[in-house]
């Protein structure tokens, strides 16, 4: 069955649903966390910092304000999480601390660290870039600067705005903050 799945599904979502079906077969005891996409609670979020319904409503129109307010962040990584695509959301926010790195040193650190984990074929989180954008990427990395991911920041901020953001303001947790 695992080897026939990439003819079934578009290259990236097979690779993504063949590691998740190896690791359902390996770990038997870890199926409940596939039979619940959602789960019933997602990660604590600061109380203090709950938007008000009508901040929270301009969430639907605005991934970017989404993602500048703390709560909404945590939030939308939660339930990033609970549909196994968390990476994008951890992607973009390492690049945004990347770019506020002023020493070369540091910012040719933690250039590698964001190649390793999420650009390079086969990372922990790789995200889901085009080979244009990600062989952009490496020849940026030659050299690092404060806009060497900004191409495939974009692409991955493109793909949540498109995909993830709708599902999760359709979603049962966002309809309980704009109440």
């Amino acid at each position: 069955l695992l080897p026939h799945l990439s003819l079934l599904l578009p290259c990236c979502r097979a690779k993504e649903i063949k590691t998740k079906l190896g690791t359902l077969l390996q770990k038997p005891d870890a199926t409940i966390d596939f039979i619940i996409p959602y789960p019933e609670k997602l990660e604590k979020l600061p109380k203090a910092q709950k938007p008000s319904p009508e901040e929270a409503l301009q969430w639907r129109d605005s991934l970017e304000k989404l993602l500048q307010n703390p709560y909404g962040l945590a939030s939308f990584r939660s339930f990033l999480r609970s549909e196994f695509s968390e990476e994008n959301a951890e992607f973009w926010v390492a690049c945004e601390d990347y770019k506020k790195t002023k020493s070369p040193v540091k910012m040719a650190e933690k250039a590698k660290k964001i190649y390793e984990e999420f650009i390079q074929t086969e990372a922990p989180k790789e995200v889901n870039i085009d080979h244009f954008t990600k062989a952009v990427t490496m020849k940026n990395l030659v050299e690092p600067s404060p806009t060497s991911f900004d191409m495939a920041q974009k692409r991955i901020f493109a793909l949540m705005e498109k995909d993830s953001l709708p599902r999760f303001v359709r979603s049962e947790f966002y309809h309980e903050l704009i109440k």
